[in-house]
């Protein structure tokens, strides 16, 4: 049985969330089917360019983000408090980037609009664009529909190329922020189509050591947090993710002998960071954090029992 939505993405609780979405009737985003002997591998570009693209305009930043053969991964932030300041004017231009606008909304961009009526009926397109401006859900069915309509014109063919439902994982607090972007950006390594993260192309980590902007950002080294940053620096970052990459896969069973620093920083066992790095995706888990953090949501999700991974 599905789960509800409303059960799977709430903003009160938390703005992170993981999010898988797997192709259907053995479609290919990237790589060499067996059966046809034909490349897909164009189209890992092409969910790039469109994830990076829609997020110019919409209220969710990119965390981290993995292309592989015949699904992709994304972990992304909900920016509510800059979708509420957008303005009308702001939040019409945004909206008009990736639609058609009614008349209403270029009259009032041209300065046109002047009766109280116009001003009413303008209102309400402006605050259900600003909402869907801020939705998970509407910002996957832009991507999804336009990767879906591309690859079906060019396997000359109508139908499903994505599974009903995305998978969605709510990521309760910096622990599980920081192993989801870490699952994310290790899948083509733990795959074998990667040797290493930082030369695995179509992903996060590859895109920020090359200095792409076009990411959520990292804090800076030595300094905390701003509001509007990932609670650790790059640099930790690229730390954690070298360290978990040998330890997971080369049959490593025991620590190095020094531990990275940022691992005690987050309250982190060994143990629990390995497990969250390699089973994210595995353990069915619709909400992921510590154990702290379940308790304070459980009633905000509608849920009843604990069902998660906690790390």
């Amino acid at each position: 049985m599905t789960t509800a939505r409303n059960r799977q993405i709430c903003l009160e609780a938390t703005r992170y969330y993981h999010i898988v979405s797997r192709c259907v009737r053995r479609s290919f985003l990237c790589g060499i089917d067996e059966l046809t002997q034909q490349s897909y591998e164009h189209r890992r570009a092409w969910i790039e360019k469109r994830l990076l693209y829609l997020a110019q305009y919409y209220c969710i930043d990119i965390c981290a983000y993995a292309v592989m053969s015949n699904h992709y991964h994304i972990v992304v932030h909900v920016n509510t408090d800059k979708a509420q300041k957008l303005t009308d004017r702001a939040v019409i231009t945004r909206w008009g980037k990736l639609h058609h606008l009614p008349p209403l909304a270029h009259k009032y961009l041209a300065d046109n609009v002047s009766s109280k009526a116009e001003h009413e009926a303008l209102q309400r397109y402006i605050i259900t664009w600003r909402e869907r401006l801020q939705s998970i859900s509407w910002f996957m069915r832009e991507l999804n529909l336009y990767i879906a309509n591309m690859a079906n014109k060019e396997d000359d063919c109508t139908g499903h190329f994505w599974e009903g439902r995305y998978k969605c994982q709510a990521l309760l607090d910096d622990k599980a922020l920081i192993a989801a972007m870490a699952y994310t950006d290790l899948n083509p390594v733990r795959a074998g189509v990667s040797h290493a993260p930082e030369h695995s192309n179509y992903t996060s980590i590859k895109a920020r050591v090359r200095g792409s902007k076009r990411l959520y950002p990292f804090k800076q080294q030595h300094q905390n947090a701003n509001k509007g940053e990932l609670p650790i620096s790059l640099l930790e970052y690229i730390e954690i993710i070298d360290w978990t990459s040998r330890v997971s896969f080369q049959g490593k069973n025991s620590l190095p002998p020094h531990s990275p620093h940022i691992l005690q920083r987050l309250s982190f066992n060994d143990s629990d960071w390995l497990n969250a790095c390699t089973n994210i995706e595995n353990c069915r888990a619709a909400i992921i954090g510590s154990k702290q953090s379940f308790g304070a949501v459980m009633k905000l999700m509608c849920r009843k029992r604990e069902h998660g991974l906690k790390i």
